[in-house]
């Protein structure tokens, strides 16, 4: 592989106004409906108002006050409901973006299809591993458009970093180190509990549903990220990101060969089940020899934020959230002294003009490294949410569909089993089943 020896950039800003992605054909529009309009569905309410290709036609939600922060989200009116098996009956539905705890995500996507929808779902696609493949073979069998909600992967950004990677700049790729560190309340999973919440405000039996049955308890029911009957932790919530973000730059779309994990609750003493600290090594298959994939995720410490490096044999590629930084090394072959320091002045020379003698030819000096920066207010979730809907008009295929997003997730389920057993993960891929 050679060296790209190009002029420097210090830093340029990638541009794509959110419009090249809105592809509706014929000027329609399509009309969305929207599960879970909590924390991440008034997010998404936010971003889709972007997107004129879509119009949001109604939204449901467990917990009634809700339906008022959805409108407020979106601005504009639209029908809500409790029970969100109303907005599949309606024929003006054209798709759902299911935005609902991780143990939703099954039931409301199978409905969803069911009822001739397509499907946005938030990411980790699955709860479990069993979960996603029958979230993939029902949408598969029913011909449906399903795109997982890690937004980074229809990102500019990632755009640029793949193109970079594809480029072969970076030479060999076998390993990879990625974190998401998280020091605040919110990114520890403390939300607020409003002084409304109550049986009578919360549909308690329908957020529970197979779940182990209990009294209501507000912080479950909003701090479900806890709580393993409902959600996947730090697997869940950010490791997929990173996981999502890997996939789509690399191009390795498999589950991991195997996984190990190390962390705790060291910090947050409140009754959660997932640790607070998670380390995972990961071994991904890829065609030029095995990758090592180490992700870890702390939120008792803000340090290194958001990230991902790439490790190449000649080159380095590092994201941020808002950068993407190649920096190529300097491979030129070059004579090095130190394994002649137990020799004598004589045999240095001669291992030096012999060394002289074998490499006549001289590679060109590396350039400097570039910067890539995404312009202020980019909104990579309006983006993929713009991906999505133009698949829903034009029946073409998405950027994370359910192959991709449920590769994504079974990494989150990799790292916990491995976690919760105190034990290496590997993948069956015969019995698309893990093993300890």
């Amino acid at each position: 592989m050679r060296l790209g020896s190009a002029a420097a950039v210090t830093s340029t800003l990638v541009k794509s106004p959110l419009q090249a992605a809105q592809t509706a054909a014929d000027g329609g529009k399509v009309r969305f409906a929207i599960v879970g309009t909590g924390i991440r569905g008034c997010d998404l309410l936010r971003s889709a108002r972007k997107v004129s290709t879509g119009v949001c036609v109604g939204a449901a939600d467990l917990y009634v006050t809700r339906h008022m922060a959805a409108k407020e989200a979106y601005g504009a009116d639209f029908p809500t409901t409790s029970d969100y098996r109303v907005l599949l009956d309606r024929k003006d539905v054209d798709a759902v973006l299911v935005a609902t705890s991780d143990h939703h995500h099954r039931r409301v996507t199978l409905d969803a299809v069911a009822a001739g929808k397509d499907v946005y779902c938030e990411k980790p696609m699955s709860h479990t591993v069993t979960d996603g493949f029958k979230m993939l073979e029902t949408v598969a069998a029913n011909k449906r458009i399903f795109q997982a909600g890690s937004q980074r992967v229809s990102s500019i950004l990632y755009s640029k970093a793949r193109e970079i990677f594809a480029s072969g700049r970076l030479g060999e790729v076998h390993e990879i180190d990625a974190q998401w560190n998280r020091n605040t309340p919110g990114g520890a999973w403390l939300y607020p509990i409003p002084h409304d919440a109550s049986p009578e405000t919360v549909d308690w039996k329908g957020f529970l549903v197979d779940a182990v049955d209990r009294p209501f308890d507000p912080q479950r029911f909003f701090r479900w990220r806890w709580f393993r009957d409902y959600g996947s932790g730090l697997g869940g919530d950010l490791f997929v990101h990173l996981l999502s973000g890997i996939q789509v730059i690399t191009g390795i779309n498999a589950p991991a060969k195997r996984a190990y994990s190390m962390g705790g609750t060291y910090r947050y003493k409140d009754g959660r089940e997932f640790p607070d600290l998670l380390e995972t090594l990961y071994e991904f298959p890829s065609e030029n020899g095995d990758v090592q994939v180490h992700l870890h995720c702390n939120q008792a410490n803000n340090d290194g934020n958001e990230g991902i490096k790439f490790y190449g044999s000649t080159g380095t590629m590092v994201l941020t959230g808002t950068t993407v930084t190649f920096t190529p090394q300097d491979v030129r072959p070059r004579f090095e002294p130190y394994g002649w320091g137990g020799m004598t002045a004589a045999q240095r020379q001669q291992g030096m003009e012999e060394w002289k003698a074998e490499h006549p030819e001289t590679l060109p000096t590396p350039g400097d490294a570039e910067t890539f920066t995404l312009p202020k207010g980019y909104d990579d979730t309006a983006a993929h949410i713009a991906n999505f809907f133009s698949a829903v008009v034009t029946r073409k295929h998405v950027v994370e569909d359910e192959v991709f997003g449920n590769n994504a997730a079974i990494g989150c389920h990799l790292a916990n089993y491995s976690y919760f057993h105190g034990t290496a993960a590997t993948w069956d891929e015969a019995t698309k089943t893990i093993k300890g």
